[in-house]
């Protein structure tokens, strides 16, 4: 289901154009669906833990620089590594802030990396890099939204969760009837349900980290 299509049936749906109006904060119709399909998308993404999200890139230290510049798009980090040499993986450790700090109080003293911590849009290594190293992440983002590229895997693959997870923010945005909400709602859970058992369970199957989410499949 492109995104066309999927506008045009949650109008279908609901019975309502959305039309611009007082009640509407003059959003045009074309913005307010846009609007209920990227919050689906967002409760979609936050609870179910897809492929399409994971991303990897190099990042690249400062000889003497204790922090190094997490992407724009970063949401959360799945593995960070060392590539040294380049087609070396020596993981790095997620530490808290306080632990690097004590470990490494003076951060002029530097060497390979061992350890990493969140600071802001950063991310703070320990020791500081001691030469210029290649750092490969693993890490989370959201996948470009349907309503800028048109086509998703969302929509390829399980456009019924994320109809149904429109549905539910357009209807109640109208203040529909709570029955009416309670059946898009009950449709929206039975389809995350079967996503929740491709995405954390037969995908993940024979993942070796064992602490991320993953569920039995049956």
């Amino acid at each position: 289901m492109n995104y066309a299509t999927l506008s045009s049936t949650i109008q279908a749906y609901v019975e309502n154009d959305f039309p611009s109006s007082v009640g509407s904060g003059s959003l045009t119709s074309a913005q307010q669906i846009a609007t209920f399909v990227t919050q689906a998308e967002q409760r979609i993404y936050n609870t179910v833990q897809i492929l399409a999200e994971r991303k990897v890139t190099n990042l690249v230290t400062v000889n003497g620089t204790s922090t190094v510049a997490a992407p724009a798009d970063w949401l959360s980090t799945y593995s960070f590594a060392v590539l040294n040499p380049a087609t070396t993986y020596a993981f790095l450790l997620n530490k808290d802030v306080e632990f690097i700090r004590e470990a490494y109080p003076d951060p002029t003293v530097a060497g390979t990396p061992k350890y990493y911590a969140l600071l802001d849009d950063t991310f703070l290594l320990g020791p500081t890099p001691n030469a210029v190293y290649t750092l490969s992440l693993n890490y989370m983002a959201y996948p470009t939204s349907i309503t800028t590229a048109n086509t998703s895997w969302l929509g390829d693959n399980f456009d019924s969760v994320l109809l149904y997870g429109a549905l539910l923010e357009a209807y109640t945005f109208m203040k529909g009837e709570p029955d009416v909400i309670a059946g898009y709602q009950k449709r929206y859970d039975e389809a995350m349900v079967q996503l929740k058992q491709l995405a954390e369970g037969k995908n993940r199957q024979d993942t070796y980290r064992t602490l991320q989410v993953r569920y039995p499949v049956k």
